[in-house]
């Protein structure tokens, strides 16, 4: 499938398709025309990216999950647990309780500074 076709099946811009492919979470061939033909697994592809990025996740490590997501690409994400997706989770998990405790330290200050 085109790139156009395949972002009507998902409703992500071809731009995002784009910037998929390049950050290598996307595969795609080139026709003789030189357009992007996309396998017939791809929705489900970007469906896992998203629901990816909707946890959090950066593309750098979207990288090493995506191997793991399973199903068709509906919600729940389904993972397997490849080796290493558990590190890699508990270490996106510590990172987020860190950004959510830098925050909360934040919130106080400001609060603070108007009695509330």
């Amino acid at each position: 499938m085109l790139i156009g076709e395949l972002s009507e099946r998902t409703g992500v811009s071809r731009r995002l398709l784009r910037y998929y492919e390049d950050q290598g979470l996307l595969e795609s061939t080139r026709s003789a025309n030189g357009y992007r033909v996309y396998e017939e697994e791809a929705p489900r592809t970007v469906r896992h990216i998203r629901a990816l990025l909707d946890m959090g996740l950066t593309t750098r490590t979207i990288a090493s999950v995506l191997p793991c997501a399973t199903g068709d690409g509906s919600e729940p994400l389904e993972l397997e647990m490849c080796p290493d997706l558990l590190a890699t989770i508990r270490r996106e998990l510590a990172e987020l309780d860190a950004r959510i405790d830098e925050l909360q330290r934040n919130r106080g200050t400001l609060a603070g500074q108007i009695g509330g």
